[in-house]
């Protein structure tokens, strides 16, 4: 049957479902969605500005944070106008090539983001456990190559696993059962085997995931014994005050991460159609809301960054 099926032309694009089997929602979440990327344009804008415009902000931590709210913004801008115009137009297709480019920058973006949240755990880390020290380990001479290594590693990772998804042959079904190029709703509809493609996701998720998670995790349990030793509440909450808003990012974006893929799926059929929703309704939320969190709790959190806001705007 395999020499049946290869002799059909092979996929020209895809199709992305999205949420045309619920078209009520489309509307809803077509206004919710566009609601919060403009949310996450404004409020990471904004971050990213007074990171560049205010020099106090001129440190490793706002260094870091600016790259941040930039890979947010880069993260929802390859795959929110998709989603957006998968809710305008039901069964959406796009091309090979797009698809390509799709899922290589939403999975740059992701495999980026893990790394700078351990290297902003780092910076975190020698703030809190050795200050005296702090000025010349994160001097510009190391933070700068920590940062382009984030980029460099994700992106080299995204092309890795882009290339080998898209070397697969494609023959038969061309419908992607997602609002997006999402890696795993491509390799499902390849007619080959796709063990090779399985195992080097894997190996990424330790890398990009198992390890900075474990980093950051060993970061924070020195900064909590350093910030528990403190003899004044005082000066124990100024110290936790300074991580707690990485703390919050860190714990949304994994948090969203493991809840997406660490959940049973549903062996009964009637519930595999809801799982399918629930699946993408999570992803969409986890694509969005992460990015969009992220200025806003570094601006609650931030006496720095709430006074440089107000200089900007005074200013204006």
């Amino acid at each position: 049957t395999m020499v049946g099926t290869n002799e059909t032309s092979p996929v020209q694009g895809f199709i992305l479902l999205g949420l045309s089997a619920h078209p009520k929602l489309e509307k809803t979440f077509f206004v919710l969605i566009l609601a919060m990327y403009l949310v996450i344009l404004l409020g990471n804008g904004v971050l990213i500005l007074v990171t560049i415009l205010d020099s106090h902000l001129h440190t490793p931590m706002y260094f870091f944070l600016g790259n941040l709210s930039f890979l947010d913004v880069c993260y929802t801008t390859s795959s929110v106008p998709l989603i957006l115009d998968s809710f305008l137009t039901p069964r959406k297709t796009i091309s090979f090539s797009g698809c390509a480019v799709q899922m290589f920058l939403s999975f740059a973006m992701g495999a980026t983001e893990c790394v700078l949240l351990g290297m902003m755990a780092f910076d975190r880390y020698v703030a809190i456990c050795t200050p005296l020290r702090y000025p010349v380990v994160m001097s510009k001479a190391a933070y700068m190559p920590m940062a382009i290594s984030s980029w460099a590693a994700g992106s080299i990772t995204a092309t890795v696993q882009t290339s080998l998804a898209m070397q697969l042959p494609f023959c038969g079904d061309n419908v992607i059962n997602h609002f997006t190029c999402e890696i795993l709703a491509v390799l499902k509809l390849a007619c080959a085997d796709i063990s090779v493609n399985v195992i080097s996701m894997g190996v990424a998720n330790v890398i990009f995931l198992g390890v900075p998670v474990l980093f950051i995790f060993v970061s924070y349990v020195f900064i909590l014994t350093t910030i528990l030793r403190i003899p004044s509440a005082e000066g124990r909450k100024k110290a936790f005050s300074t991580c707690s808003a990485h703390l919050t990012v860190v714990v949304i974006f994994y948090g969203t991460i493991l809840f997406m893929y660490g959940k049973p799926k549903s062996k009964d059929p009637l519930g595999a159609d809801k799982q399918d929703l629930a699946d993408k309704l999570i992803s969409l939320f986890y694509g969005v809301v992460t990015p969009m969190l992220n200025p806003i709790i570094y601006s609650l959190r931030n006496k720095d960054v709430k006074a440089a806001v107000r200089n900007l705007v005074s200013q204006r």
